[in-house]
């Protein structure tokens, strides 16, 4: 990977490699079995305080911005939830 142009977010290997990383560290997962039916309609990529990144990372993640979570600066998966999650006025996600 060179440097000297902003980073794009674009560099595929780099993305996996993220992209598997982050995944062995998901805080919530449908699959689990203590997974709350209410969490799934509350999840982070419907939240209007979730940023999505850009380049191919943010089809899965974004940063929260919401003050009140405990979460406020920190990449999530667009899965995840949490008890300050405020949904989008017009139903949209990710």
């Amino acid at each position: 990977m060179a440097f000297g142009g902003p980073w794009t977010g674009d560099d595929q290997e780099h993305n996996d490699e993220c992209h598997a990383r982050w995944d062995a560290s998901l805080h919530r997962s449908t699959a689990q079995p203590d997974y709350l039916d209410e969490w799934y309609d509350a999840q982070c990529g419907g939240c209007r305080f979730w940023i999505g990144l850009s380049g191919q990372l943010g089809q899965d993640y974004g940063a929260c911005t919401n003050p009140a979570s405990p979460f406020d600066g920190r990449v999530r998966f667009e899965h995840d939830g949490c008890a300050r999650f405020t949904g989008r006025e017009d139903g949209s996600f990710g």
